[in-house]
């Protein structure tokens, strides 16, 4: 590899390891580990089973219901049925729920939840219509094409200063040695004149 292309390589590399330290973290935004008194809901509620008062699953756990503060207020069960066909989603609020931990497992489970209560209650109803597969495929593939944009303008930021170092060192240092080997070139020059000339004599010599 060229001595040019090295040197851009290298500095590629140097400005995509360097570190952000420099970046100021606004305070009271992110979260950085789950505490003790926290759980997430993809492990402990999102798809969780629900057990009615007689110990029997009576559904799962398929969404949350939050509030205008941005609180769980309810969750979203899918009862009866068979692999979903059939099935009626009926709300229940949290504080209807309990919560048993055995054995490093939660169990969960709505006391109020007897086969009458299940079949009398009507079902939830949402105000928003549910998206479609198509809109999710679409929202899924625009985060996708976000993060590649961003992670390539953040990668082409970061590298551009050290690049740019890097061509005019790489420019210097041509320039260095077209300056040192122009001596040299200009005495070849002279060289191969003076081996012409001489050769020209000599060859207008024996012609006399």
């Amino acid at each position: 590899m060229k001595p040019f292309l090295l040197s851009l390589c290298a500095a590629v590399a140097v400005a995509s390891n360097a570190l952000a330290g420099d970046t100021k973290i606004p305070a009271g935004v992110f979260i950085n580990q789950q505490t003790t008194d926290q759980y997430l809901a993809r492990d402990n509620l999102l798809g969780a089973k629900v057990h009615g008062p007689d110990g029997k699953i009576i559904g799962d756990i398929e969404d949350l219901i939050i509030n205008e503060y941005n609180l769980v207020t309810g969750v979203v069960v899918g009862t009866g049925g068979f692999m979903g066909i059939a099935e009626k989603k009926i709300g229940v609020t949290v504080s209807s729920l309990k919560f048993e931990e055995t054995a490093g497992k939660t169990k969960i489970t709505l006391p109020d939840a007897t086969p009458d209560v299940l079949a009398a209650v009507e079902a939830y109803k949402p105000t928003q219509p549910r998206k479609s597969v198509m809109e999710r495929a679409q929202e899924k593939a625009q985060e996708l094409t976000d993060k590649a944009t961003q992670s390539a303008k953040s990668a082409s930021d970061s590298a551009r200063p050290a690049i740019d170092d890097a061509v005019v060192k790489t420019h210097e240092a041509y320039n260095k040695a077209k300056e040192a080997a122009a001596p040299a070139i200009e005495a070849a020059k002279d060289a191969v004149n003076s081996a012409i000339e001489k050769a020209s004599e000599a060859v207008d010599g024996m012609s006399k």
